[in-house]
């Protein structure tokens, strides 16, 4: 039978017996530092793993993250929660509830996480059952108002079993992290091995990674390999979502990786410096506590996120001020760059670092200011559902009109075949060559194009079409591959590439009646001297005569040889025909005996012989031309 993996994080107030209640559980202690054992409080965070068997027999291996609970090491906290399946909430039954228990217990909720089971710790003090009364209703209303309560006791070994069948049969009934093929490790430990290099930590969450697997270091962007994966101290091949793994990197000096840097693809995308967001604030905040002070626009805070911690500037689009029990649609612009997904939770505590203040859902990692009542209406819809892949493709092309359809939502919690189905299945989305759009928003730039060329045929009725430069330009230039699908599409239904341009099938390149002097005048410039013609300066003496040259080059009536050297079609087939017939009878010949016997000049033959090279007619040698076949 298969094994699954989870992981449970810890949380609760400083001396609640954490870090003891996670010994008793696993056998391991988590307080591996000198000072945490002088100190006899968890500092740093500490794993341990914990093998159950559910009731149905199956085997579960759960990771355990024990994190500080201590008020000063908040942010380490924070660091371990951000990527677990179950919380351990731990309240002893002397202290009750407690400061840092409700801040935990905030934190949690924040990041999304749905299931706990509480340990109420000390059971051999007594109290059992007005502990409980009081947790119960501490959480009410919280989505872990039903979790099963187990009194314990790590003195007496109580209730430890129990513990152990209550974690089990909450992880027998839930589905284990998913691999959506975007693996991600945020690092929460990087050290050094004798004889092994630079060794980096942390949770496993979207994907795999193989021993040998190149991979990409954020924000650094820095490309390494993997030479080797442990979890918990065993050597493995791979590494799946959900378990705690060390990789190998050596390639990497340790200097160069920290805590809160990422593991991932390199195809997956950049850092982002501005996210756009919902955030949160609880209604638990108490209206006196400072933690429950107005967050205002243009706020300076500190966003948790993974096992990062970044100062943030926070524009908020819908309100002056955040209220507790709020929520809004913000713009964070970061100090530092992070690697973050489409429905990453995080948690934003104030300047101080003294107080959890807030917490949201990534809605845009690439930071695009929307700001309009209709974009942030999408980025609402997203917000109550992250997780729905529908949802989220929709509002991403409407957001942005089109999109790369292998870009599409790269950096977010759903599969490259997930997406493609939701493409699918929306009738609104516009799919052509590799790019996804909004219907409303193709039709309307198909309407633009159409206009644009039509508009173009009937100022210019002489040129061949619209020169696409012109088109992009009148597009508002849109990304390279949107103008080539679009192209692609007109040319389906009725317009023509011809070159750099676009026209309509239809239309036939015609001189207006004013311009048909203009034209006689420069053929008859061009044929007065057909193999030496004037150079440019003379024949375009005006915008009229520009046009009507261009005209006549579109058409295939003149060939420029160069930007200098204009030749008639007629003269042009005729001195390719003599050169060839030159060559044949008297063998390799120099531009200057070419020149001579066509009675022509340096500036027209030099460019005219490298004309006909590039189309295989006649080859170089030295300062000789041979015919090319």
């Amino acid at each position: 039978m298969t094994t699954r993996h989870f992981i449970i994080a810890t949380a609760g107030h400083v001396d609640h017996g954490k870090s003891a209640l996670v010994k008793a559980l696993t056998g391991t202690d988590p307080d591996r530092l000198p000072e945490e054992k002088a100190r006899q409080i968890t500092i740093e965070l500490g794993f341990a793993e914990l093998n159950l068997t559910a009731p149905n027999g199956e085997t579960i291996h759960a990771g355990i993250v024990d994190v500080p609970g201590h008020e000063d090491f908040v942010r380490n906290m924070i660091a371990g929660v951000g990527s677990i399946d179950l919380a351990l909430l731990v309240v002893a039954a002397d202290d009750r509830w407690m400061p840092q228990t409700e801040e935990h217990l905030q934190i949690l909720t924040y990041l999304g996480v749905e299931r706990a089971v509480v340990a109420l710790t000390k059971s051999d003090l007594g109290r059992i059952d007005s502990a409980t009364e009081q947790i119960r209703t501490q959480l009410r209303g919280n989505v872990f108002a039903e979790s099963p309560i187990v009194p314990t006791s790590v003195r007496t070994g109580e209730g430890i079993e129990n513990l152990k069948r209550a974690i089990a049969s909450e992880l027998a009934a839930m589905h284990p992290q998913r691999d959506f093929g975007k693996p991600r490790l945020f690092i929460d430990r990087v050290f050094t091995l004798r004889g092994i290099g630079t060794v980096v930590t942390g949770t496993l969450t979207g994907g795999r990674f193989h021993r040998g697997q190149s991979i990409v270091l954020q924000p650094q962007n820095l490309q390494a390999r993997i030479r080797s994966i442990q979890s918990h101290g065993v050597e493995i091949d791979c590494a799946h979502p959900a378990m705690r793994t060390a990789l190998n990197l050596p390639d990497v000096a340790i200097d160069q990786i920290n805590r809160g840097d990422v593991i991932t693809d390199s195809d997956l995308g950049g850092t982002s410096s501005t996210l756009t967001a919902q955030v949160e604030r609880s209604p638990r905040l108490r209206i006196k506590e400072p933690a429950a002070r107005p967050l205002k626009n243009g706020s300076s805070v500190y966003l948790h996120h993974g096992t990062s911690r970044v100062a943030v500037k926070v524009a908020l689009l819908e309100k002056g001020e955040l209220e507790p029990g709020q929520k809004t649609i913000a713009h964070l612009k970061i100090a530092s760059p992070i690697f973050a997904f489409v429905g990453d939770r995080f948690v934003v505590r104030d300047a101080s670092e003294q107080h959890t203040i807030a917490g949201g859902v990534v809605l845009d990692p690439d930071g695009a200011n929307f700001r309009d009542a209709v974009q942030v209406k999408l980025l609402s819809m997203r917000a109550i559902a992250p997780d729905d892949v529908d949802v989220c493709v929709r509002s991403e092309i409407a957001l942005r009109g089109s999109t790369p359809r292998k870009t599409l939502l790269n950096k977010s919690h759903f599969s490259a075949g997930e997406i493609s189905e939701a493409l699918m299945r929306d009738n609104e989305i516009v799919l052509h060559e590799e790019i996804a759009a909004d219907g409303e928003f193709w039709q309307k730039l198909r309407n633009q194009a159409i206009a644009s060329i039509d508009d173009a045929h009937k100022r210019n009725p002489e040129r061949t079409g619209l020169d696409l430069n012109e088109l992009h330009t009148s597009l508002r230039d849109q990304p390279e591959d949107v103008l080539e699908a679009l192209i692609a599409e007109l040319c389906a239904a009725g317009f023509v590439r011809k070159g750099s341009a676009i026209a309509r099938t239809t239309h036939l390149p015609v001189l207006p009646t004013h311009l048909q002097p203009v034209q006689r005048k420069i053929r008859k410039a061009l044929s007065q001297k057909p193999f030496d013609p004037p150079p440019r300066r003379e024949i375009e003496t005006d915008r009229d005569a520009e046009h009507v040259l261009r005209f006549l080059i579109e058409s295939g009536e003149v060939i420029e040889v160069d930007s200098n050297a204009f030749l008639l079609r007629e003269d042009f087939d005729r001195m390719k025909s003599q050169i060839t017939e030159f060559i044949s009878k008297n063998g390799p010949a120099t531009v200057s005996e070419l020149r001579q016997a066509l009675g022509s000049s340096r500036r027209i033959m030099v460019p005219l012989l490298e004309k006909l090279d590039r189309e295989g007619v006649t080859r170089r040698r030295g300062d000789k031309r041979t015919l090319a076949h």
